[in-house]
């Protein structure tokens, strides 16, 4: 198979032989046509030479409609191009390559053997995966009583914190996003099997990340810079068919194809766009600071970064019914590279020449995976869970989630 970068390459190089092809015809006809004027004014033969001009005419249309081709298949491959790595990502292949930043907090020592969320729940009658599978599919679920109030609970706590200690407007954007807002973020066309599809005469699907209507606020626009940078914080559904996972991790609340999530997301200048790298991670660890739970960050290598991201930090909790760190959020850097395909510009001093912002986006946090975390670092050993000090507040109060509690809290 041809490396997407050698055909690129290629086919640049035989857009631009296409174009001076139809640049020179072009010059070529117009000096024609003066020479048959004159010719005609001076009452000579111009046979010939307007039948030389038909036949450059000809080849005119030709290669323009060979140029269109080329160009045509350039857009296409350009679209599947993915990001170019900052110099500070490691260079690897897998997530075995990923480097650890640092580690906040220390995991829990259970004088039992703690167990997964996927047990928990359904003990404490707070979440059901079988009425999900019966109401839509395998690997949909049903939060209950607790548990329902428990994700609420964690979307308010997020969005209060991001909003009134973080500086983040909230944006209540469409769950739905056409294919032109996919294509700007980078999901289009290269992830379309991951989407779901509105099915009928819509050019709409369901959005995999709040990610995206944030990022296509500003489709097509050019931004005064000397308000920069603009920080949004959103709470969706989110929608994916995980195509390809096949198996890995889709026990319990792990890899859903309908999941909750609290957005972070930057508009800012190029300048700035790794201070707020570090600033829009801290924020997004912050919520897992208030909460009390272990989690340490990762920066990950080229070969397990995302298809936009330039950086991408991956910061994971400790789940102890599982003994490992799992991803909670991922914070990246997208530079231009989103800012270019949905055309996203700036002036810096509100006028002069526009240049391509840098857009960033991270979870802040999921929140599924955030209720994981809870029910098995807080769990105790008669099968109750501990509500977070911080979030008793969003919990009317509630201090622990029983069996017995799980109907009315």
């Amino acid at each position: 198979m041809l490396d997407p970068a050698l055909l690129r390459d290629t086919l640049e190089a035989e857009r631009k032989r296409l174009l001076l092809e139809v640049e020179g015809l072009k010059r070529e006809q117009n000096a024609a046509a003066e020479d048959v004027a004159r010719a005609k004014r001076q009452g000579l033969d111009t046979t010939a030479m307007q039948e030389a001009n038909r036949e450059r005419s000809q080849r005119s249309k030709q290669v323009s409609a060979e140029l269109e081709t080329i160009e045509q298949r350039r857009n296409r491959l350009l679209l599947i191009i993915p990001n170019v790595p900052h110099a500070t990502v490691p260079v690897g292949r897998s997530a075995d390559d990923n480097v650890e930043i640092h580690r906040h907090g220390t995991p829990r020592a259970f004088g039992f053997a703690p167990q997964a969320h996927w047990d928990i729940g359904p003990a404490l009658g707070i979440i059901d995966f079988e009425r999900g599978t019966k109401i839509a599919a395998a690997r949909f679920s049903v939060l209950l009583g607790a548990g329902a109030k428990l994700a609420r609970a964690l979307i308010n706590f997020m969005l209060s914190l991001h909003t009134r200690e973080h500086g983040y407007t909230e944006v209540e954007p469409p769950f739905l996003a056409n294919s032109a807002s996919l294509t700007g973020t980078g999901n289009l066309p290269k992830f379309e099997a991951d989407l779901f599809k509105i099915a009928g005469d819509w050019d709409l699907f369901l959005v995999p990340t709040a990610e995206v209507p944030l990022t296509n606020m500003y489709r097509g626009e050019i931004l005064d810079g000397r308000q920069l940078p603009f920080r949004y914080t959103a709470y969706t559904p989110c929608f994916r068919s995980e195509a390809g996972s096949y198996g890995a991790d889709v026990r319990g609340l792990i890899r859903q194809h309908q999941f909750d999530k609290v957005e972070l997301m930057v508009f800012t200048t190029p300048g700035d766009s790794f201070n707020e790298l570090e600033r829009l991670t801290s924020n997004a660890e912050e919520v897992l600071k208030r909460l009390e739970l272990p989690f340490r960050r990762m920066l990950l290598c080229s070969g397990d970064m995302g298809f936009a991201s330039a950086k991408t930090y991956d910061i994971e909790v400790w789940l102890p019914g599982q003994n490992t760190y799992r991803e909670i959020s991922s914070c990246s850097n997208t530079e231009a590279f989103q800012a270019r395909r949905a055309n996203i510009k700036f002036r810096p001093q509100g006028s002069g020449k526009a240049e391509f912002v840098h857009t960033l986006n991270g979870s802040g946090l999921a929140v599924g995976r955030t209720l994981i975390a809870i029910l098995e670092n807080y769990q105790q050993e008669d099968g109750s869970v501990v509500v977070p000090e911080a979030l008793r507040p969003f919990m009317d109060g509630l201090e622990v989630i029983t069996a017995r509690t799980q109907a009315g809290t």
